[in-house]
């Protein structure tokens, strides 16, 4: 007789009961379900702790929505987007929902650890996950893999605030690559049991996808632009990085794109030159500068695609920001006076 296991969300259940209703593994965080056509993800903030760090949660709504964050599979070494991790960015093109679940405490009188069914989520289509830096279970340094979920159509998500990701205990910084890479995006998979009319549902998946691809664009857009601008610095014989900073009593980190530590800039990008895109750079680079080591003398700018209105200029100016932009013979405004 097969056991059979009715995922609602709120449901309390165990990882056996999974396993054995859909013919999955019990002991990996991301365990797929072949045959059930199901990706299992199971999430345990606490075992983030074991190596110093807590990147598992809730995170704030963003324009978007409700989003979960979720580290990769790896306990030493940079975590790779293969294997099980690589089941996750694959799962929308196979077909495969993904199912989320939290750790819920120990089974009243046993050992095992419970589970409750958070619910179906999707993963971000413009960015699927974050790459991150912290420790393996050897101590080392490392790049993880932090997914970005968010429910998927028809999915009304169990959290709660105890979800929340962990706040930092003490702030501190990592050093890191410059933000370059643009993951690739993924498909907007096709949903099973979404409450919706299939014209409406038709609509909605039409408004989504020109919302995505336009973000999709911008994000590339600036991914592309910070590389250029790396190699246009590297090439002048200057040192870059940048940082992840971790502010104590806040959840998650921030991240800032590039830091030139030869002339001690700080950069922010846009992928658009819209007054917009500007103001909320301007925000950044105030916040971020904040937190730099060495921050005497720190300058910040922000750097953009093209060169945005006078007026806008004339904003960064009096706010003694500066401007660097690409043109067709390189970026104007560098180096920043």
């Amino acid at each position: 007789m097969t056991t059979t296991v009715d995922l609602v969300p709120g449901l309390v259940t165990t990882r056996e009961a999974i396993g054995a209703a859909y013919g999955c593994g019990t002991r990996q965080g991301i365990e797929p379900a072949d045959e059930a056509g199901m990706v299992f993800v199971y999430s345990d903030p606490s075992a983030g702790e074991e190596y110093g760090y807590t990147f598992d949660g809730r995170a704030d709504d963003d324009e978007f929505g409700p989003l979960y964050l979720y580290t990769g599979a790896g306990a030493n070494g940079d975590q790779k987007p293969s294997g099980r991790n690589g089941s996750l960015l694959t799962a929308a093109e196979k077909n495969r929902e993904i199912h989320l679940f939290v750790a819920h405490g120990k089974v009243p009188g046993g050992g095992a650890m419970q589970q409750r069914y958070i619910g179906q989520m999707v993963l971000d289509a413009v960015k699927p996950y974050e790459v991150r830096r912290a420790p393996g279970k050897d101590k080392v340094m490392r790049n993880v893999l932090v997914f970005r979920f968010r429910p998927a159509p028809g999915t009304t998500p169990a959290w709660t605030e105890a979800d929340r990701q962990p706040a930092a205990t003490k702030s501190s910084y990592e050093i890191t690559d410059p933000l370059v890479a643009v993951p690739t995006p993924v498909k907007l998979p096709k949903q099973s049991g979404a409450k919706v009319k299939d014209i409406e549902q038709h609509a909605t998946a039409e408004t989504i996808a020109e919302i995505i691809a336009g973000q999709r664009k911008v994000l590339r857009r600036e991914g592309e632009l910070v590389a250029a601008f790396v190699a246009h610095l590297k090439a002048a014989g200057h040192t870059t990085h940048s940082f992840e900073f971790a502010i104590e009593g806040e959840p998650g980190k921030l991240t800032p794109d590039v830091y030139d530590a030869t002339d001690h800039v700080l950069y922010e990008a846009k992928g658009l030159t819209t007054r917009a895109n500007v103001r909320m750079a301007i925000g950044q680079l105030l916040d971020y500068r904040r937190h730099v080591p060495g921050k005497e003398g720190l300058r910040v700018a922000v750097l953009l695609p093209s060169a945005p209105t006078p007026d806008v200029q004339k904003l960064l100016a009096e706010q003694s920001i500066g401007l660097v932009y690409q043109t067709d013979d390189g970026f104007a405004g560098w180096p920043v006076a």
